[in-house]
């Protein structure tokens, strides 16, 4: 047995009951059930359709996501989280650069190694060698005044512990970064790499070893073994080339307004919805989500 779920952006509200019953009948699916009228529905099915990426495409051009997947098992106990451009809106190191005068530069680089055009510990060297000098204390004035919260976050991981789930955030990106993220949204720990100081100003440099892709996929085998689940139980998303590897091996690998390099290798592509579209594709209603 599957499941589909249909699901539109949320300030937008525009899944009609025509769109969803119309693909149910198309697709000889049961019962719509409404997770949140004008959001979200879902209707069971015996299999996968085979014009499942036909439709998917019609849908897109109404701005809604579809997405497929087997009903048993589909709420997961662990969430892997990407940051940059996933939990929030920004790249973190493109917003040091702006500070530092080099923002063009440094967003350039940025774009080619999300885009898997670029190794991205080299990028990142790269782009870390361009902020030396800048002030420490700028980190916090970033933060601040330049990073905004991706709408759904706090409900996605709320709703994931109130359910017995855990979550980390492993970002490519700063610490400086990922434990005021993570103490925000209430991730239960967060990896990052480290930006290195001296004298109250950055030297430059990242500390090794520098977290990359292979990093997170072993961040994903860690944490659920340690928590003693199987790889089926996990829950990945993230947008970039850094991420594939764990979004290939988590249970439910989900590519959230992703590079197109990165959705491409993902049956999970969520391109309007927000984070409550990872809580919709478990089945939660949004009666169900945690405050």
């Amino acid at each position: 047995m599957h499941v589909a779920t249909l699901i539109a952006a949320p300030d937008r509200a525009n899944l009609d009951r025509v769109t969803v019953e119309s693909l149910r009948d198309a697709w000889g699916g049961g019962h719509a059930r409404w997770l949140n009228p004008g959001t979200a529905a879902e209707f069971d099915l015996a299999s996968v359709p085979g014009n499942l990426w036909e439709s998917w495409d019609g849908l897109q051009a109404l701005g809604v996501d579809l997405v497929v997947q087997p009903a048993e098992g589909r709420r997961k106990r662990l969430l892997l989280a990407d940051m940059d451009s996933t939990m929030i809106g920004q790249e973190c190191v493109d917003e040091l650069a702006a500070m530092a005068g080099v923002g063009d530069r440094v967003a350039e680089i940025t774009a080619r190694a999300m885009n898997g055009e670029l190794d991205f510990e080299a990028a990142l060297t790269e782009r870390v060698a361009l902020l030396r000098d800048l002030p420490e204390d700028v980190i916090g004035q970033v933060l601040a005044e330049r990073i905004t919260y991706t709408p759904g976050g706090r409900e996605l991981v709320a709703t994931m512990k109130a359910n017995g789930g855990y979550c980390a955030l492993v970002s490519g990106g700063f610490t400086a970064f990922t434990t005021a993220v993570a103490a925000h949204l209430g991730f239960d720990e967060n990896r990052a790499n480290t930006l290195l100081a001296e004298g109250g100003r950055l030297t430059g440099a990242v500390a090794r070893p520098i977290l990359g892709r292979e990093a997170k996929v072993a961040a994903l085998r860690e944490i659920s073994a340690r928590l003693g689940l199987d790889l089926s139980e996990t829950m990945a998303v993230g947008d970039g080339a850094n991420d594939l590897g764990m979004l290939g091996l988590a249970g439910a690998g989900v590519a959230l307004h992703a590079k197109p390099v990165v959705a491409a290798e993902c049956d999970i592509r969520i391109n309007h919805g927000d984070l409550t579209a990872l809580l919709y594709i478990q089945g939660y209603a949004v009666t169900e989500f945690a405050a």
